[in-house]
């Protein structure tokens, strides 16, 4: 299959549940395949399953129990630029990367969100949070093409 990416977009809905991350993942997973390279869909599924995660964790849902997952592919001349947005209901703090100790069991996902993705960040508003994450093929692609050789 081809790497050539072409302009998409995608919407979908999962439960403000454990199960949420994992509907997510195959779902980017099944879309993607094929339209980004194999090591950039890795780091796509591993950011997003963080976000919903915390999401789950950390946020309140949606009406109807759920959180918003959405993702971008663009065509660039240097390979696909994607984006990832995870909108939940909000939560009392802002997501911030936080410095966990050696032998904590979590407290580290958003250190690995920031070191997979070209940049990332928070959007609230008065109806939630979303929290995105961009990958750029130009941050991006030295890994990428390393992976890919």
């Amino acid at each position: 299959m081809s790497t050539q990416a072409v302009e998409r977009s995608w919407c979908v809905v999962v439960p403000h549940h454990a199960t949420g991350a994992r509907v997510a993942r195959r779902r980017l997973a099944d879309e993607l395949a094929g339209a980004v390279p194999r090591s950039l869909l890795a780091d796509l599924v591993v950011v997003l399953a963080e976000l919903v995660g915390n999401a789950v964790r950390h946020a309140d849902p949606l009406p109807g129990g759920v959180v918003r997952v959405a993702w971008r592919v663009r065509p660039t001349p240097a390979g696909p630029s994607v984006s990832i947005r995870v909108t939940d209901g909000g939560a009392a703090a802002r997501p911030l990367v936080r410095m966990a100790d050696p032998d904590a069991i979590d407290g580290r996902g958003l250190h690995i969100v920031s070191g997979l993705s070209s940049r990332w960040g928070v959007h609230r508003d008065g109806l939630g949070q979303s929290v995105w994450a961009e990958f750029d093929p130009v941050t991006v692609a030295p890994a990428a093409l390393a992976a890919a050789s």
